[in-house]
């Protein structure tokens, strides 16, 4: 597994974030379940740095990913020098909303609300001129 992974940021390159993120998951030994809810949260964030944060800000630049395991997790950070975007602070959906049927619920908030949710543990900060969003899974005692 490579440590590290730098693609533009378009939508073309989700695919290589996705095999990044799946060598990664597998390298830690994570479960299929926790692969996927990694692979999504990761995903979702992606989407939105290159669809909001570069995109509607109509500027181009590049994702940076890191992967970090040790006996405890796998820790997958992207940074980015799109505006800034705290997902922490993002308006989601209430879990009432989220009962609602798909043609009811409000557009809006959902991706951030998996990204945030699908993780064990999500963090965001702002270094400089670079965000970096931060996804961490723990490993199971029988990963390690």
């Amino acid at each position: 597994m490579q440590p590290s992974l730098t693609v533009p940021a378009t939508l073309d390159s989700l695919t290589k974030i996705a095999e990044f993120v799946m060598a990664a998951t597998a390298a830690a030994g994570l479960d299929k379940k926790a692969a996927y809810r990694c692979r999504l949260a990761v995903d979702e964030i992606a989407t939105n740095i290159i669809t909001y944060g570069y995109g509607q800000a109509g500027c181009e630049g590049l994702l940076n990913l890191q992967a970090d395991i040790d006996e405890q997790a796998l820790t997958i950070s992207i940074e980015d020098t799109a505006i800034a975007y705290n997902p922490c602070q993002a308006q989601l959906p209430t879990e009432d909303e989220l009962r609602l049927p798909l043609e009811e619920r409000p557009i809006g908030g959902l991706g951030v609300y998996l990204a945030l949710h699908d993780v064990d543990k999500f963090d965001y900060e702002r270094v400089g001129d670079k965000n970096r969003n931060i996804f961490t899974m723990y490993r199971t005692a029988s990963a390690q």
